[in-house]
């Protein structure tokens, strides 16, 4: 059966890791899984990812960077997510929508149903089937993000705490608004517990 599950939460979560781990483990129970991320997971949303993100480009302007989120996705969709799902396969989605509706409809302060507008055009109204919320305090996870000397630090990671603490209630809102997608997940226990707790919403999910 296909599922498109994503993965959302703050800086530092990590996310990242359990979706590594979940890849390997329903994969080997016989599931066909693919596995990508957004901003990117096709070259042409590579591209915008890259200007997106670059450290250099602080003077780039909210509703600019909600577009070129909303562009990536897009074509993220269309080469990727679309075609895996009508092959009945898995897709573990590293962010997605719910990521902008928190940076930029709430810490940026665009608003999150004008995002969302934004992203329905974009995605023709595809929301994921499960979304797992790796939920932390904004201090823990960016000591995480300190301490990972290996860890890509790109423009996002640099804001002030009040924006990470504004993506993190943000995130809490439009969980409660879709709360038949969403699981909120306690990503301040030990990566195994976390990973744990993803596998088993995952397969209540599938079953």
């Amino acid at each position: 059966m296909s599922l498109f599950i994503t993965f959302e939460g703050g800086e530092g979560s990590g996310k990242s890791s359990a979706l590594r781990l979940l890849q390997e483990r329903l994969s080997n129970e016989g599931y066909e899984i693919v596995v990508t991320r957004e901003p990117g997971g096709t070259p042409i949303a590579e591209e915008i990812r890259n200007v997106i993100l670059d450290k250099k480009n602080v003077a780039m302007d909210p509703r600019t960077e909600a577009l070129l989120y909303a562009a990536s996705r897009r074509q993220h969709l269309v080469e990727k997510v679309w075609p895996a799902l009508k092959e009945g396969k898995i897709v573990l989605c590293d962010r997605y929508l719910d990521s902008s509706l928190a940076y930029q409809g709430g810490a940026r302060g665009l608003g999150i149903d004008q995002v969302l507008a934004v992203n329905m055009f974009a995605t023709e109204g595809t929301f994921p089937d499960l979304t797992l919320l790796f939920d932390i305090e904004p201090e823990q996870g960016l000591a995480r993000i300190a301490a990972n000397a290996g860890r890509e630090v790109n423009r996002l990671d640099l804001e002030k705490i009040d924006f990470h603490r504004g993506v993190r209630a943000t995130f809490h809102e439009i969980a409660a608004r879709y709360p038949e997608r969403f699981v909120i997940i306690d990503a301040s226990k030990p990566l195994e517990q976390v990973v744990e707790d993803a596998y088993q919403a995952i397969k209540a999910r599938l079953s």
